[in-house]
């Protein structure tokens, strides 16, 4: 059975049972607490927190999850993978114990003809958690399995939380039998390789308090409903109804595999080695396609590095099977192929997948040539400095900075002989990801506990949004955390967070930044409100700070935005609609948006694009957006179902979370999009739009910033005062500046490398004179002085070899010259081969004369080049210098 039938027949069965089928949700999490969606019940967590209703007691899904924890470990088992669908069915306060477990055994064992997917019985063995009689009960006197196929294991295994206070409850698997080739007999509890785990089913009804790990943290006591969350991994039961020996030979794995063999000749089941590659390709690409296909872009930060090292160690590994051209294509058309019979939008979205893809490929074999210059300098400098392993620092610059995966860097270091600090590279890493969790965090919450939002929409229920229509109203008080804390009122001077039972402040989102404004109360204390955010779904925080008087909760208060600030970024989330229409009108559908941000006055729209835009193409926009101005046409909205919009043809962005009922924002016939923001009433408000270039904000996503209304009329006043003075400057028209500015600069270029060449030609007179010059140190010709101030490090460079090649016979020679560019210090020093074998080398002497210097330097034996901070310390550098070739000699003495 193929992995898409799998998933037909799973939604099939519980819609026939009154689930409500939930598509999967978008792979990029809705919760700063994660990157992407591990797990099949994330986008149902605020259901089960009791901070949404759930829009039906029951629901099912089959989830697009990612896991990154230990991608190094992909391909080497076969049970390691990064993505997977787990197939769901959830109870928020209907069935739970009994009705779950009917359910799975009925769907596990009907007969494929039946609609089931047709498991033998006596092949299913069942776990329960250690005290739940209830589940054992079930399973032997209702399911009818026998009491020797039902284990009971305790907490670690079989009981179930987020991980956090909250609801938790003791979980039930149903494991099947792969036969004794698999290993031992005796069940899950001796044997999980032969006793696979396929379904967990989660009875979520108690609560727990705070604790660490699985195990560590008290029960305080039942649910109010009782819930339920099960979840069957997709890929094991393929793996089992396909009868084949791991995940890897699934349908949707293996073609990839038979791909990578049609491009490499390398055959799967060939050798250990290849076969590890085999599976990392395999994994990798899909996921990569995956992540792509919901709007992942490659970068060196969150979700976009955690694509950028999937796809580069895939890439890697296709060339360490003998691939030495572009692979990326074939890799991704099989994967398209497959994965859309079960997810279509792949199919639609191909074209812009591709170019993401093909633009990563391009980067990152570009980034190999550059990375392996680094590395091999790193490698050099540690091995000087006596050194065997490769600094944690290094490692990760090289994967920051180049795309360099840590295994290409292991690998590389061991060819010439080192290891590297991998606790080093991996507390760098990490603490790059905790800083960008803290921050997405920070953003929302404030710092503040996210129960203390739970408890205010508990007892208040969500905040209704009134700004669509008015700009100003009155409202209630319902919540007030001062410092992060609930508090019953705070006083003058006092930063605030406040929640109202209704606002007219929009809360920021979609891109839009938050209105400002103030809160009165009845009382004439005054909040003045900075930012407005949503940490938990349906709450709007007010952030800012008491100006007059004190605010209690249950207060009566009338909350005004500042109108001006809500008209300008009004003006300019319609202008990015507009942006968005006329890019992918210019350069098709790849140019799809990934990400905004709408402020008074201004906009940035990121987008798809694997090269720069051409400045014509940017100017045909910038046209066509304005002549849309021209034209007045209505800007409206409308509620409607999520399949009617995309019916209409409305745009979603990558990365928002939609419900079944969406706002739809039309621009007359030129747009249409899925937003939830603000936006002017017809197009003739925005009065002008001014792109003002486009640049590359990582690979494959280009960025285009613009000014929208007086603040775009006000920039090209600004322009236009600076043309009148180039005309008065150059006496020419308006059209003449380029030619008149460009033929200046021409000849000012002319007389620069006059200039340049006089000056090196001075230097370089100087060679004859330094090299007559040289002190004998015990039979080494030392040159050491300094040149003057200016000279370049090319020059400096050419006459310090110069000056090594006139010093005759077969005597060792030392050059060390010095100069300050630019009002820092710089330094060349060349070593002859008579020297180098007296123990003299360039890069240990400018090491020495650079650390005087107050900075640093490397190269090779024969030739280095340092500099430093503190130009006034070169006769101590020329000095350390010196002493560096007395000292080599006394200690050789």
């Amino acid at each position: 059975m193929e992995s898409a039938e799998i998933r037909r027949r799973w939604l099939s069965f519980f819609e026939e049972r009154g689930h409500a089928v939930v598509p999967s949700a978008s792979l990029i999490a809705d919760d700063p607490t994660l990157l992407l969606v591990n797990a099949g019940m994330v986008p149902f967590k605020p259901y089960f927190l009791g901070e949404t209703k759930p829009p039906a007691p029951r629901a099912t899904s089959v989830q697009k999850c990612v896991r990154t924890p230990d991608i190094e470990e992909v391909g080497k088992t076969t049970r390691h993978g990064t993505f997977f669908q787990m197939c769901g069915n959830f109870s928020f306060g209907d069935y739970f114990k009994e009705g779950a477990i009917k359910y799975a055994w009925e769907l596990l064992t009907s007969s494929v003809a039946d609609g089931g997917y047709g498991l033998e019985p006596e092949k299913l063995w069942i776990t329960v958690y250690l005290d739940d009689d209830e589940a054992e009960t079930i399973w032997r006197d209702v399911i009818g399995v026998p009491a020797e196929r039902i284990q009971r294991l305790g907490k670690k295994d079989n009981f179930w939380s987020m991980g956090v206070p909250g609801p938790c409850g003791p979980c039930s698997e149903i494991n099947y039998d792969r036969g004794p080739e698999f290993g031992v007999e005796g069940g899950p509890a001796v044997n999980d390789e032969r006793y696979v785990e396929i379904w967990n089913l989660v009875f979520m009804q108690y609560e727990r308090g705070a604790g660490d790990g699985k195990e560590d943290f008290p029960i305080l006591g039942d649910l109010p409903s009782k819930n339920i969350d099960t979840g069957l991994g997709l890929e094991r039961l393929a793996m089992i109804l396909q009868g084949v020996q791991n995940m890897y030979e699934t349908d949707t794995l293996r073609v990839v595999m038979d791909k990578a063999t049609e491009l490499t000749g390398v055959q799967y089941g060939a050798a250990q080695g290849t076969d590890v590659s085999m599976r990392v390709v395999a994994d990798h690409m899909r996921t990569s396609v995956m992540l792509i296909g919901d709007g992942v872009t490659p970068g060196n930060e969150g979700r976009g590095y955690v694509l950028r090292r999937i796809m580069r160690r895939a890439i890697r590994n296709m060339r360490l099977m003998g691939a030495t051209g572009p692979v990326v294509q074939d890799l991704v058309d099989v994967v398209i192929n497959t994965m859309g019979q079960q997810y279509p939008e792949l199919v639609t979205d191909r074209k812009r997948i591709e170019t993401v893809a093909l633009a990563e490929e391009a980067a990152f074999l570009k980034a190999v040539k550059g990375g392996t210059n680094i590395l091999d300098t790193a490698v050099t400098e540690t091995k000087a400095a006596g050194g065997t392993v490769l600094s944690g620092d290094k490692a990760f610059l090289l994967h920051d900075t180049w795309g360099f995966p840590i295994d290409l860097t292991l690998e590389m270091a061991a060819e010439q002989g080192l290891s590297v600090d991998e606790p080093g590279f991996r507390r760098l890493m990490q603490e790059q990801r905790d800083r960008a969790k803290a921050d997405a965090k920070a953003k929302k919450t404030g710092h503040a506990d996210v129960s203390s939002y739970r408890e205010i929409a508990d007892s208040a229920g969500a905040t209704e949004f009134t700004g669509y229509a008015t700009n100003q109203g009155e409202s209630t008080i319902v919540g007030l955390l001062v410092n992060g804390v609930s508090a019953p009122a705070a006083s003058e001077g006092d930063d605030v967070e406040v929640v109202l039972d209704r606002t007219p402040f929009y809360a920021e989102g979609g891109g839009q930044l938050a209105d400002q404004g103030r809160i009165k109360l009845d009382s004439g204390a005054v909040i003045v409100v900075r930012d407005v955010q949503q940490p938990v779904p349906g709450v709007s925080v007010h952030k800012g700070s008491v100006q007059v008087g004190e605010v209690t909760v249950g207060a009566s208060a009338y909350a005004a935005i500042d109108v001006n600030r809500r008209r300008a970024i009004a003006r300019a989330h319609s202008a990015t609609h507009l942006t968005h229409q006329a890019l992918r009108d210019a350069l098709g559908p790849t140019a799809a948006q990934a990400g905004s941000e709408n402020s008074p006055g201004r906009f940035r729209f990121d987008f798809g694009s694997p090269n720069a835009v051409p400045g014509t193409v940017l100017t045909d926009v910038e046209q066509k957006i304005n002549d849309v101005l021209s034209r007045e046409l209505d800007v409206t909205a409308e509620i409607m179902s999520i399949d009617e919009a995309k019916k209409q043809g409305a745009i979603a962005e990558f990365g928002e979370k939609y419900g079944e009922r969406v706002r739809v924002v039309t621009i007359g016939d030129f747009s249409k999009e899925l937003c939830g923001g603000t936006h002017v009433a017809n197009t003739a408000q925005l009065g002008l739009v001014k792109l003002l270039g486009e640049s590359s904000i990582g690979s494959g996503v280009r960025r285009v910033e613009a000014l929208v209304g007086v603040d775009a009329y006000n920039f090209l006043a600004k322009e236009h005062t600076v043309v009148a003075q180039l005309q008065e400057l150059v006496k020419g028209r308006p059209e003449e500046l380029p030619e008149k500015i460009a033929s200046m600069l021409g000849k000012l270029k002319d007389a620069e490398k006059e200039i340049e060449k006089f000056r090196a030609e001075k230097v370089l007179q100087a060679a004859a004179g330094l090299a007559e010059n040289a002190q004998d140190i015990k039979g080494v010709a030392l040159v050491v002085g300094t040149v003057p101030d200016g000279t370049g490090a090319d020059d400096l460079r050419k006459l310090v070899l110069d000056v090594r090649g006139r010093i005759q016979g077969d005597r060792a020679a030392v050059v060390a010259l010095f100069t300050t560019a630019n009002d820092r210090p710089l330094t060349v020093i060349a070593t002859n081969e008579a020297a180098r074998e007296r123990g003299l080398k360039a890069g240990d002497l400018v090491r020495t004369a650079a650390k005087t210097l107050g900075g640093g330097g490397g190269g090779k034996p024969d030739v280095a080049q340092g500099g430093g901070q503190n130009p006034a310390a070169i006769p101590d550098a020329i000095a350390a210098d010196f002493s560096s070739v007395f000292r080599c000699f006394s200690t050789r003495s």
